[in-house]
């Protein structure tokens, strides 16, 4: 006779070359983990060899999970991988109530730390077979996006100034070695930067200046952990915003490193906003979200509240 299965279904999509290989290397430890830790759970594993076999994978998982029930846990949707991994596994599962659980194996892993998800795979795993699960809040992204669309979601932040340029010329790098390339790049594009032409209407009261770059942000690290927004908060319904007014390529030099840390907030060129709503647009602006690239201006960028279930450490006691 036939054994009735009734434990939820894990779907692992999986970037293989994430971390240099990292991924594939750390993928049979992952698995064993998942299926030890919850041996009632069905695995369905896919290694993705491109981004939009990546991208569907994750829709089709989120399609077809099964809420939970008394006598089971929901279908959840995993993904492993850096943070384009996790780029795709928040705009699957946003608005829905299906978990998404967040393995890192990148170079990159902005999003699990602006979400206060583990920086390694094995205590990811942990963290899922552990079941605990909060709501967070998503950046909602609308205009004439990469690719032909007209919305995405965002997890941590849309850069679109000198931040933007030193994320869009480390992704076309032929080599990486994670937080290194992005200090390389952010050398390189500070021999010719200058400030640049926004207009900007947050919540509604316009401002028109320039700047170096203009973050807007609903998790706080982007470009393998500098802290754009130290200080966001992915529950309080709200976009942090950072502005750096022009200044000298020497003085920007002298604030990048702090920008690791947080500490360049306290520079009077600084400042820090939050807003419900903020509309992007200007002369020569170009928007990367998550690491990966948005689309050009104007962008409509709003908070979405309580939008995203992911696994995560239960709170202290």
């Amino acid at each position: 006779m036939p054994l009735h299965y009734n434990g939820p279904t894990l779907t692992l999509v999986v970037n293989p070359s994430a971390g240099g290989g990292r991924a594939r290397r750390l993928l049979p430890k992952v698995t064993s983990g998942l299926l030890t830790g919850l041996p009632g759970a069905s695995l369905r594993v896919f290694q993705t060899s491109t981004y939009a076999e990546a991208r569907l994978r994750c829709i089709a998982a989120v399609e077809q999970a099964r809420p939970a029930a008394p006598d089971r846990m929901t279908d959840s949707l995993l993904v492993m991988g850096g943070d384009g991994m996790m780029h795709l596994g928040l705009n699957a599962c946003a608005a829905t109530d299906v978990p998404l659980g967040l393995i890192p194996a990148g170079t990159g892993n902005d999003f699990c730390r602006g979400v206060g998800t583990p920086a390694t795979a094995a205590a990811a795993v942990r963290t899922i077979v552990a079941a605990h699960t909060r709501r967070i809040d998503l950046m909602s992204a609308g205009g004439k996006l990469a690719g032909g669309a007209e919305h995405r979601w965002v997890g941590s932040i849309v850069s679109t100034g000198y931040d933007g340029r030193v994320n869009y010329r480390t992704n076309q790098l032929r080599w990486s070695f994670g937080g290194l390339a992005y200090a390389w790049s952010a050398l390189a594009e500070l021999s010719r930067f200058d400030p640049l032409p926004y207009r900007l209407l947050i919540d509604g009261e316009p401002r028109i200046q320039t700047a170096m770059f203009v973050a807007v942000g609903n998790a706080g690290w982007f470009g393998g952990g500098m802290q754009a927004c130290p200080n966001a908060d992915v529950t309080d319904g709200l976009l942090d915003v950072t502005v750096i007014h022009p200044v000298s390529r020497a003085t920007l030099l002298r604030l990048l490193p702090s920008i690791y840390t947080g500490k360049f907030v306290r520079d009077p060129a600084v400042e820090l906003l939050r807003a419900k709503e903020v509309v992007v647009d200007g002369d020569g602006l170009y928007a990367m979200a998550d690491g990966e690239e948005l689309g050009a201006v104007p962008l409509t960028l709003r908070a979405v509240g309580d939008c995203l279930t992911i696994y995560a450490p239960a709170p202290a006691a």
